[in-house]
């Protein structure tokens, strides 16, 4: 097959006719010709080359007069060109260790280096050589798995998986991404692999995780994860989630699968990565807070309190960012019931504020998580959720917009309170700025200047303190 019309980046015929010139073998391979079948436009461009990759790389950036990168370890270079990131390797075969994904390579062919990818689509390869350029070579069927939707592996999946097992995530990953299948005996390869992942390093494995949620329906990887037993080696809390317990003919609700859908609906509500952590993170505590409640049921009573405490614990864990990111999940675990309740209850002014208080500018992403978490079945009881919820929300527009209550700022400060009435930070002055944001969100007192400085000289009388000024 011949695809010289997917060649339309001059690129290509800059890098053929540099190879011409200094006798260089070179094709395309990777995901940039898997994409052409996909058409899935693609920036990312993996060069192959027969012989030194990194010596043909820096020819090609003196010829482009371009920066080229080069990581010797890796035995690669990478230039980035007229929004392109391209990248050289020379081809190789590698034999792996028992205790390392970390390969012995050795210069080899292009056959060599197409045995040694990951997946039988990642192995396709065009030739930008000039007799035969345009030329596509698919050795392993790149292009009927590409047609049945299917993950398959150029060499035996067990030997693929063992030697580098970062690969059973990308499979994973891939799958979901794609909405493709893994093949049966790669999934089998996988589920007696699964132990080798122990050998990859915490970040590689968060990347593609990352990536899974990331895509357009993210429980597809994690049931994947799941039953081929690699999330309970990389996420144990999360498999904790599985099952249900019955006491007195009473049971409660898979929370994993309860999980994966929350997670499902906020990928289809919102693109934010941290925000769907937030989803699969919303009920994580709930197997440590599972009781058994007589002539009730199971009760899961303060999940949402440990959960935000358990947060930080997975965030290191995971080697996720400890900054506001992490923050941020923290404290939409904490607050995911708040909305639930008030869509259940009669709707106050005070409870609308407080939680605008507690929320502030992460309210919007708030009420997309707890709208994401109503999966009954019921149509009766989804309909009347989503319907409170949407009172819920008129509300939080209509006091916000008269209150100010969103990221609040006291009208009266603690130096406020320090200069009026000639006295240090210490006590009074925390008692007295409490008293004011509990009247604000009360509703006692407006969120104006005026209305709490009064309140504040009222309430200072009571603590026996006088204005140094009358005022």
């Amino acid at each position: 097959m011949v695809m010289e019309q997917h060649l339309k980046l001059p690129i290509f015929k800059k890098l053929s006719a540099l190879a011409e010139t200094t006798g260089t073998e070179i094709y395309v391979i990777g995901g940039f010709v898997r994409d052409i079948f996909l058409k899935r436009p693609s920036k990312d461009i993996d060069i192959l080359v027969i012989n030194n990759g990194i010596d043909f790389a820096e020819k090609v950036a003196a010829s482009l007069k371009v920066q080229v990168n080069v990581f010797k370890n890796f035995g690669t270079a990478m230039l980035r060109y007229n929004e392109l990131e391209i990248e050289f390797v020379g081809a190789r075969k590698e034999s792996y260790r028992s205790n390392s994904r970390k390969p012995v390579v050795e210069d080899g062919s292009l056959e060599d280096d197409q045995k040694r990818r990951d997946f039988n689509i990642n192995a396709m390869a065009i030739s930008l050589n000039k007799e035969t350029y345009g030329a596509l070579l698919d050795p392993f069927g790149g292009i009927t798995d590409l047609a049945a939707r299917l993950i398959k592996t150029p060499l035996d999946p067990a030997e693929t998986f063992s030697d580098d097992p970062l690969r059973m995530m990308r499979a994973i990953r891939f799958a979901t991404q794609l909405n493709f299948t893994i093949d049966e005996q790669a999934i089998n390869a996988i589920k007696l692999n699964k132990e080798r992942i122990k050998i990859v390093s915490t970040e590689r494995i968060i990347d593609e995780i990352n990536k899974i949620i990331l895509s357009e329906k993210p429980s597809v990887g994690f049931k994947l994860l799941f039953d081929t037993g690699l999330l309970h080696l990389v996420f144990p809390q999360m498999v904790a989630l599985h099952g249900v317990d019955y006491k007195d003919g009473k049971g409660h609700k898979d929370n994993f699968y309860h999980t994966l859908e929350v997670l499902d609906n906020t990928a289809s509500l919102s693109s934010d990565l941290w925000l769907r952590w937030a989803a699969i993170l919303h009920d994580i505590a709930k197997p440590a807070t599972k009781r058994f409640e007589e002539n009730h049921g199971w009760t899961f009573h303060g999940h949402e309190d440990k959960g935000a405490r358990m947060v930080p614990k997975i965030f290191t864990q995971l080697k996720l960012p400890l900054n506001e990111k992490m923050k941020f999940v923290q404290k939409l675990v904490q607050l995911h019931l708040r909305p639930i309740v008030l869509a259940q209850d009669v709707v106050t002014d005070s409870a609308v504020r407080r939680l605008l208080f507690d929320a502030g500018e992460d309210i919007d992403s708030l009420m997309i998580l707890c709208h994401a978490d109503v999966t009954t079945k019921n149509e009766f009881k989804k309909k009347k959720y989503r319907q409170n919820f949407e009172l819920v929300k008129q509300k939080l527009k209509d006091v916000e917009e008269r209150d100010q209550i969103r990221n609040w700022q006291p009208p009266v400060t603690g130096n406020d309170i320090m200069e009026t009435f000639g006295i240090p930070a210490g006590r009074e002055v925390g008692i007295i700025k409490n008293q004011i944001r509990e009247a604000i969100l009360e509703g006692e007192i407006t969120n104006t200047r005026e209305e709490a400085f009064t309140f504040m000289l009222e309430k200072a009388k009571v603590l026996g303190l006088t204005p140094l000024t009358k005022s």
